[in-house]
């Protein structure tokens, strides 16, 4: 499964914090094809039916069944860049 790490629960924490539905909020990473470069990530209110769920720390992540195999060993990590601009790593689970 999926793991966030802080950087990452908490970037999406603060992406949700200002949502419609901040208890429910969360990010949904689905595919647009088959195989990872093809996955995108918006914000969501809710999960779709067929969507996995992760939760860390009160951050949400909805997995639709495509974007949760292919992500099914990896770790979701999270940076700024000066400007403050979000963006969001897949790598490797550490052990």
């Amino acid at each position: 499964m999926l793991t966030l790490t802080e950087n990452a629960a908490q970037a999406i924490r603060d992406l949700t914090a200002t949502a419609p539905e901040p208890s429910q909020s969360g990010i949904r990473i689905s595919s647009q094809g088959e195989g990872a470069s093809s996955l995108t990530l918006t914000l969501a209110t809710a999960p779709e039916p067929a969507d996995a769920v992760v939760e860390t720390g009160g951050a949400r992540v909805y997995l639709d069944p495509v974007a949760a195999t292919v992500l099914d060993d990896k770790a979701l990590d999270a940076g700024a860049d000066d400007q403050g601009s979000v963006s969001f790593l897949v790598t490797e689970q550490t052990a």
